[in-house]
């Protein structure tokens, strides 16, 4: 008797062989993280992963957008809509703007949150990366997109 209630164990089941979680001879593995739905069922599947290696799809594309010899040309040929729609509002293309970062610094928190401490980053850990962004102007303002949020206006 186990809390009110009796169970099977596993060797009165199975041989002995014992199964995985609270007296469960399940021979499959279990996985503990399964995700939940926001309906409160199982997820049947994960979702979809964003595009296979784009953070180098990003890359090759600054290279090359900024050593070619006509911008427009190369935009065309990578299929960036110089107008398109988004969110039942037209877009249209202002600028390619790709910004050079290096991170040389580094915070952290105290507890309490109300300060930091803050440390410069040796020229070992200093990171360096291009930031790659599409302007396109909505008829309100300008309104900046990644090449994954331009390359989903194009499906």
């Amino acid at each position: 008797m186990h809390r009110g209630h009796d169970h099977e164990f596993p060797s009165e089941q199975n041989g002995g062989a014992a199964g995985i979680g609270h007296n469960n001879p399940a021979p499959r593995a279990a996985q503990w993280q399964t995700p939940h739905r926001d309906d409160g069922g199982q997820a049947d599947e994960l979702p979809a992963k964003a595009e296979r290696d784009l953070d180098l799809v990003e890359a090759a594309f600054t290279e090359g957008f900024l050593s070619a010899s006509d911008p427009t040309s190369f935009l065309r040929l990578a299929q960036v809509p110089f107008e398109t729609m988004m969110e039942e509002k037209r877009l249209v293309l202002l600028r390619v703007e790709v910004d050079a970062v290096a991170d040389v610094g580094g915070i952290t928190p105290h507890l309490g949150g109300t300060s930091f401490r803050y440390d410069p980053l040796p020229a070992a850990m200093v990171s360096r990366r291009k930031r790659l962004r599409f302007v396109y102007f909505d008829g309100a303002g300008p309104r900046s997109l990644t090449l994954e949020e331009v390359r989903a206006l194009v499906t």
